[in-house]
């Protein structure tokens, strides 16, 4: 028998990360969290995680800086982070951004710095 259960995730009760994020709905394979407002900065150092990432601005801009890539984030861009790919990202605007994860980034420690 499939999973039928349904979850709904109120964004103003969610759990936060250290990072900032904050974690929306997650199965058992893909997690969302939410980049809500980050202030512009500097860069912080390049990371590689293990999980993939795809994301969408909401609003503001941001540099995303991938394998020697830099590609510039805007409202109606969406993005892709493949998995172990070392990358940062530097806020230039105001930033809000929902991002999804496979498998979810919170699980087992994955979104820790």
């Amino acid at each position: 028998m499939s999973d039928t259960s349904v979850k709904k995730v109120d964004s103003a009760y969610s759990p936060k990360g250290q990072l900032g994020q904050k974690y929306l709905a997650s199965g058992k394979s893909l997690s969302m969290r939410l980049w809500e407002n980050e202030e512009p900065g500097e860069a912080k150092e390049p990371a590689a995680r293990e999980y993939e990432t795809v994301g969408y601005v909401i609003n503001g801009r941001a540099e995303l800086h991938l394998d020697g890539q830099v590609v510039v984030l805007e409202p109606g861009n969406s993005w892709v982070v493949p998995k172990g790919a070392s990358h940062t990202y530097k806020i230039l605007e105001s930033f809000t951004a929902v991002e999804a994860t496979s498998p979810p980034a919170q699980i087992h420690g994955r979104d820790e710095d």
